[in-house]
């Protein structure tokens, strides 16, 4: 039977996502990004592939306004969740691509057309590449057909 990346390295049979902290931190990022409607949100699995981080997180704002106010909601949100500054931001103030970089998460925020041409997804194509599946909010409920 074929090893996996992950068999391999030891980390998959040691260490579930759900006990992973660079994982949840992500899923955090992602959830703030997601809070500011940013789109196709990716997680990618660097572990195995880079020494700079575990995860990055890859978001797409639609304008500069949106790229910024998700690089905010992030900031709040790990700071107020995790008590963790990002520990160099760039781009911020031209609102076309922000870098964040947490240490063991780094947070790429595209507008479209940057996204397209820098192309992480490709380029960080050995990754574990992990969409983001928004949480539901709990307090909408469907409506039943009975009231239909």
């Amino acid at each position: 039977m074929p090893q996996s990346a992950s068999d391999t390295t030891g980390f998959a049979s040691h260490v579930s996502r759900s006990d992973d902290p660079s994982y949840t931190l992500a899923l955090t990022i992602a959830q703030a990004a997601d809070d500011r409607k940013g789109a196709d949100i990716l997680l990618l699995n660097v572990t195995d592939v880079s020494y700079l981080a575990d995860y990055f997180v890859v978001i797409t704002g639609f304008s500069n306004v949106q790229v910024r106010a998700i690089a905010n909601s992030i900031e709040e949100k790990v700071a107020e969740e995790w008590q963790r500054s990002p520990l160099r931001k760039e781009g911020q103030a031209e609102g076309n691509w922000v870098l964040m970089d947490y240490g063991d998460v780094i947070v790429h925020i595209f507008q479209p057309k940057e996204r397209t041409f820098y192309n992480l997804e490709a380029f960080w194509g050995h990754a574990e590449q992990i969409p983001f599946t928004p949480l539901a909010n709990p307090s909408i409920q469907p409506v039943p057909d009975s009231l239909k």
